[in-house]
């Protein structure tokens, strides 16, 4: 069983935001086992798996993410869309365009705490594409 379906999320405000029931929601029935691909079709924002929980991760992402790879760096030459264009670029190749999660008696085999999270790094990203690819 092969299944593929393209979604737009809205447009998120800059930052880590939960979409883990966004995604099962817009699965089929799963396979008893299989694995589901998630990318994001867009070179400025990411996705990764993370706590679930305590919204603070979330924040101390962010903080963390702009300490790491701040905006308005001289060494920037990629300037043309803004201040925080490239520094997108950046986050979405250390965090990763997509995720693989398996699927064990047709449900994402996801841990206790673990949610998974749609990393907006522009500060105007607009709605984003993803592809949802089930393989079973």
């Amino acid at each position: 069983m092969v299944f593929q379906k393209e979604v737009t999320l809205p447009a998120f405000r800059r930052g880590y935001h939960l979409i883990t029931r966004f995604i099962s929601e817009q699965l089929p029935e799963l396979p008893e086992t299989g694995l589901l691909n998630i990318l994001v079709k867009h070179t400025s924002a990411g996705i990764t798996i993370n706590e679930n929980a305590d919204p603070t991760v979330r924040s101390d992402f962010e903080r963390f993410m702009n300490k790491m790879i701040p905006e308005g760096d001289p060494v920037y030459e990629h300037t043309d869309e803004g201040d925080d264009d490239m520094p997108a670029h950046l986050k979405s190749s250390v965090i990763g365009a997509s995720i693989n999660i398996p699927i064990t008696r047709h449900r994402l085999n996801l841990g206790t705490w673990q949610g998974i999270y749609f990393c907006e790094f522009r500060n105007y990203g607009g709605p984003r594409k993803l592809v949802l690819t089930v393989l079973g």
